[in-house]
Protein backbone atom coordinates (compact mmCIF):
# COMPACT_ATOMS: atom_id res chain seq x y z
CA UNK A 1 0.00 0.00 0.00
CA UNK A 2 2.89 2.60 0.81
CA UNK A 3 4.26 1.84 -2.56
CA UNK A 4 0.98 3.03 -4.43
CA UNK A 5 1.01 5.86 -1.84
CA UNK A 6 4.15 6.73 -3.26
CA UNK A 7 2.81 6.88 -6.74
CA UNK A 8 0.67 9.41 -6.01
CA UNK A 9 2.98 11.74 -3.97
CA UNK A 10 5.28 11.77 -6.79
CA UNK A 11 2.09 12.58 -8.87
CA UNK A 12 1.80 15.44 -6.68
CA UNK A 13 5.01 16.46 -6.11
CA UNK A 14 5.31 16.89 -9.91
CA UNK A 15 2.40 18.54 -10.37
CA UNK A 16 3.32 21.22 -7.80
CA UNK A 17 6.78 21.76 -9.49
CA UNK A 18 4.79 22.29 -12.65
CA UNK A 19 3.03 25.02 -10.60
CA UNK A 20 5.91 26.84 -9.60
CA UNK A 21 5.89 25.59 -5.96
CA UNK A 22 9.61 24.32 -4.47
CA UNK A 23 10.29 21.30 -2.84
CA UNK A 24 11.16 22.13 1.13
CA UNK A 25 10.63 18.51 2.36
CA UNK A 26 9.28 14.84 1.76
CA UNK A 27 7.20 12.68 4.29
CA UNK A 28 8.37 14.42 7.34
CA UNK A 29 7.83 12.77 10.49
CA UNK A 30 7.59 13.59 14.05
CA UNK A 31 5.63 12.26 17.11
CA UNK A 32 2.44 13.62 16.37
CA UNK A 33 2.14 12.22 12.60
CA UNK A 34 3.38 12.79 9.18
CA UNK A 35 3.46 15.51 6.25
CA UNK A 36 3.37 13.93 3.14
CA UNK A 37 4.92 17.37 1.20
CA UNK A 38 6.07 20.38 2.43
CA UNK A 39 6.64 23.27 -0.45
CA UNK A 40 6.97 26.70 -0.49
CA UNK A 41 4.90 28.90 -2.78
CA UNK A 42 6.98 32.26 -2.81
CA UNK A 43 7.25 33.26 0.79
CA UNK A 44 4.96 30.95 2.03
CA UNK A 45 5.29 27.50 3.64
CA UNK A 46 2.80 24.97 2.15
CA UNK A 47 1.96 21.71 4.08
CA UNK A 48 0.15 19.08 1.46
CA UNK A 49 -2.17 16.03 1.82
CA UNK A 50 -1.99 13.91 -0.74
CA UNK A 51 -4.66 11.35 -0.90
CA UNK A 52 -6.21 8.85 -3.48
CA UNK A 53 -9.38 6.49 -3.77
CA UNK A 54 -9.67 3.72 -6.48
CA UNK A 55 -13.15 4.20 -5.70
CA UNK A 56 -16.18 6.85 -4.06
CA UNK A 57 -18.24 4.32 -2.97
CA UNK A 58 -17.14 5.63 0.84
CA UNK A 59 -16.52 9.69 -0.44
CA UNK A 60 -13.58 11.23 -2.24
CA UNK A 61 -10.09 11.09 -1.61
CA UNK A 62 -10.79 15.06 -0.75
CA UNK A 63 -13.91 13.66 1.87
CA UNK A 64 -11.49 11.30 3.77
CA UNK A 65 -9.25 14.33 5.47
CA UNK A 66 -11.07 14.32 8.14
CA UNK A 67 -11.24 16.96 11.70
CA UNK A 68 -9.18 15.10 13.65
CA UNK A 69 -6.24 14.13 10.77
CA UNK A 70 -6.56 17.74 10.28
CA UNK A 71 -5.42 18.62 13.73
CA UNK A 72 -2.89 15.97 13.47
CA UNK A 73 -1.95 17.77 10.26
CA UNK A 74 -1.44 21.18 12.27
CA UNK A 75 0.21 19.86 14.88
CA UNK A 76 2.86 18.10 13.08
CA UNK A 77 3.35 21.61 11.45
CA UNK A 78 3.20 23.41 14.75
CA UNK A 79 6.75 20.88 15.03
CA UNK A 80 8.37 20.97 11.72
CA UNK A 81 8.11 25.04 11.85
CA UNK A 82 9.17 24.61 15.64
CA UNK A 83 12.52 22.46 14.52
CA UNK A 84 12.93 24.78 11.83
CA UNK A 85 12.77 27.82 14.01
CA UNK A 86 10.65 29.09 10.98
CA UNK A 87 7.79 31.43 13.10
CA UNK A 88 7.31 34.06 10.50
CA UNK A 89 6.88 32.60 7.47
CA UNK A 90 3.14 32.30 6.10
CA UNK A 91 2.07 29.28 6.22
CA UNK A 92 -1.14 27.30 4.34
CA UNK A 93 -2.49 24.00 4.28
CA UNK A 94 -3.02 22.53 0.47
CA UNK A 95 -4.60 19.04 -0.04
CA UNK A 96 -3.96 17.37 -3.54
CA UNK A 97 -6.50 14.40 -4.42
CA UNK A 98 -6.57 12.30 -6.77
CA UNK A 99 -10.09 10.25 -7.64
CA UNK A 100 -10.24 7.54 -9.95
CA UNK A 101 -13.18 7.78 -12.62
CA UNK A 102 -14.44 5.75 -15.17
CA UNK A 103 -13.21 9.04 -17.23
CA UNK A 104 -9.49 8.29 -16.00
CA UNK A 105 -7.94 10.16 -13.10
CA UNK A 106 -9.88 13.53 -11.85
CA UNK A 107 -6.76 15.72 -9.43
CA UNK A 108 -8.18 18.35 -7.35
CA UNK A 109 -5.72 20.98 -5.47
CA UNK A 110 -7.70 22.78 -2.84
CA UNK A 111 -5.31 25.89 -1.68
CA UNK A 112 -5.67 26.79 1.69
CA UNK A 113 -7.88 24.01 2.47
CA UNK A 114 -8.13 24.21 5.80
CA UNK A 115 -6.88 26.99 8.98
CA UNK A 116 -4.77 25.61 11.74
Amino acid sequence: MRSKGNEYENKAYEFLLSKGLKLVERNYYCRSGEIDLIMRDKGTIVFVEVRFRSSAVYGSATESISKRKQRKLINTAHMFLQSRQLYILKCRFDTISFDQTKDGLRVNWITSAFDE
